[in-house]
């Protein structure tokens, strides 16, 4: 995900609770979830239910509530996982985290992980994310040698850093192979919204844009980029399964191995609260299947980028860099430091778009 901020729901949540005996041991820890959007979005959702069912696969005992508003009812479903049995919260999303925190405080024998960055830190807390704007570079090298037009759209979801910091880097991938092409972001304001992703990229098609990116939490915008006859670059999960062919590529979370190292801490007593960024290396942060539509070089071009981001020799944010306005925003023989991306707010040269006062 993407982490998240609040939007107005529509869904019905559904909880699904199992007790779990009082005298359960340690080897029987047990994690319940709580989801912003439904399962079968088939994007940020559907990749953590994947990781669900990758523990209960290893025999641990799982629940999950889904599309649960980011507000104060997730301080009572969560306390209703610990009253019913369970041992280890997820908490998926970002807007999350100040309800978490007040659940972990009460309840401090219990384990919490919720998304990055942390603004609700806690003893028993930990946060995650990964890099996901080493992937969103990668895409934009396919998406700026494959575009025809030199116009590409990109339908944001919400002006957080994440996002902003993926359009950045998406944006200087495609710079690094075309540097005629730019890149038009479109907001929706919201993580799930498929009709509005939808109109969103169907829009920028018709404006002449060719190839539709997006971070959004559903495939909506790559359907109607797909539906259009432009090519999409997909987010979250492989949107392939959702718009077919025209789907270039894309990035992808795997929260398997997470989602297994986290329960194995809790079991072993390794756990420790703060942050934890994973990545291109370790696998949490990859891209979906190359359509057969991108030459052969490109997809070389592409492995042989990211595996030098994966061992440090190639640092796309190292100055100069312009922001979109002509102002150095990275001085010459500089980079973009962790923490300085986790407070993104300009955009880079390339990008044609305004960030929301929201």
């Amino acid at each position: 995900m993407t982490p998240h901020l609040p939007w107005a729901a529509g869904l019905a949540m559904s909880l699904v609770l199992a007790a779990v005996p009082a005298n359960a041991q340690e080897d029987d820890l047990s994690a319940a979830f709580l989801y912003v959007g439904p399962r079968a979005d088939n994007g940020w959702t559907s990749r953590h239910e994947a990781g669900r069912q990758c523990l209960e696969e290893d025999g641990i005992k799982t629940t999950y509530v889904e599309s649960a508003p980011e507000g104060p009812d997730v301080a009572r479903i969560e306390q209703d996982f610990i009253d019913s049995g369970y041992d280890v919260i997820f908490a998926t999303a970002f807007g999350y985290q100040p309800f978490t925190q007040q659940v972990a405080q009460a309840n401090p024998h219990k384990h919490f992980f919720g998304i990055l960055p942390t603004i609700a830190p806690g003893d028993n807390i930990r946060n995650f994310y990964g890099k996901l704007w080493d992937g969103r570079y990668l895409t934009g090298l396919v998406a700026g040698k494959m575009t025809k037009s030199n116009k590409i759209g990109f339908v944001a979801a919400q002006p957080i850093p994440s996002v902003i910091a993926g359009i950045n880097a998406f944006t200087l991938g495609v710079k690094a192979v075309n540097p005629d092409a730019v890149v038009n972001v479109v907001w929706t304001l919201s993580w799930f919204d498929p009709p509005a992703e939808k109109q969103a990229a169907v829009a920028l098609v018709q404006a002449g844009n060719d190839v539709i990116a997006q971070h959004q939490d559903t495939g909506s915008a790559a359907q109607g980029a797909a539906e259009e006859g432009a090519y999409a670059i997909g987010s979250e999960a492989d949107m392939s399964e959702v718009a077919g062919d025209h789907v270039l590529t894309g990035t992808v979370w795997n929260w398997c191995d997470f989602y297994k190292s986290a329960i194995a801490s809790v079991k072993n007593g390794t756990f420790e609260p703060g942050d934890q960024w994973g990545g291109l290396a370790d696998g949490m942060v990859d891209l979906a299947p190359m359509s057969e539509d991108v030459p052969q070089d490109l997809v070389d071009l592409v492995k042989k980028q990211k595996q030098e981001i994966i061992d440090g020799k190639l640092d796309y944010w190292k100055g100069p860099l312009k922001d979109n306005e002509g102002n150095v925003a990275v001085e010459d023989g500089k980079t973009v430091s962790l923490d300085e991306i986790q407070g993104m707010r300009w955009f880079v040269e390339g990008v044609n778009g305004t960030l929301p006062s929201k």
